[in-house]
């Protein structure tokens, strides 16, 4: 009985001094780590949220200032798809004949042209036959821009003959003498190959002569006066760009 009684006291001697000896464990640690307190006073408190607030501030601006870089990009580079798309159409009607044309070149006149004592029909006019052969000649020597009798040729200029009439285009041709003017990258090439090109035969057997001018330094080609046939194209409606 004695010996359970000393181990009863045994344990609760040391319980109680595990007890105290975690207790002084905890205060030793809070002492040695005490916390931290913020001993700024009101001055300085007031003087680091300026400057918090000019930092803000700081990057408002720079945030600004980049939004006002993009915006400018976006509008330099709407501006520079409609100007592309300015020179496109101006090209485009520049390719079509729509648009004066000016550069070196000669001028060519088509003329009766009859030998000594010549009895038979008289010629008024020029054929569509002949005429249409000498724009491939011309084309074929380096012509760029071709006008006859002050119309434009262009790819869809239809020349035929209406009622015994030449037509170009929707225009009758005027009696004799015609006058062609041709626009070239090299006049002094091309005038050289039509004084040697048999095409000028091919005019005096219809009894009509072709008179070849000098390179000139600037023939003007006037514009055709045709608009285009878009009868089968539509308004495209333009979508909103995303964002």
């Amino acid at each position: 009985m004695v010996r359970w009684l000393e181990r009863k006291k045994t344990i609760y001697f040391t319980g109680i001094t595990a007890i105290f000896g975690f207790m002084l464990a905890v205060q030793l640690q809070t002492t040695s780590h005490p916390k931290v307190r913020d001993t700024r006073d009101i001055w300085e408190l007031r003087a680091d949220l300026k400057k918090e607030q000019q930092l803000q501030q700081q990057l408002l601006s720079d945030i600004e200032k980049y939004e006002e870089k993009m915006r400018s990009y976006q509008q330099r580079q709407s501006s520079r798809k409609e100007a592309v798309l300015r020179e496109t159409v101006s090209e485009l009607r520049k390719e079509a004949g729509l648009t004066k044309a000016e550069g070196a070149g000669l001028v060519l006149t088509i003329q009766s042209f009859y030998p000594d004592r010549y009895t038979g029909p008289i010629t008024e006019t020029v054929s569509p036959e002949l005429l249409q052969r000498l724009i491939n000649e011309l084309n074929m020597y380096g012509a760029k821009e071709i006008a006859v009798a002050g119309e434009r040729i262009t790819n869809t200029t239809a020349i035929r003959d209406v009622n015994g009439a030449t037509k170009i285009g929707d225009s009758k041709i005027s009696s004799l003498p015609i006058e062609v003017k041709v626009i070239a990258d090299d006049a002094e090439m091309l005038y050289n190959r039509l004084n040697v090109s048999t095409i000028r035969d091919d005019f005096v057997v219809e009894n009509l002569q072709l008179v070849v001018s000098k390179p000139l330094a600037s023939v003007v080609v006037p514009p055709s006066e045709k608009n285009g046939n878009v009868k089968y194209m539509e308004a495209a409606i333009a979508e909103k760009e995303e964002k």
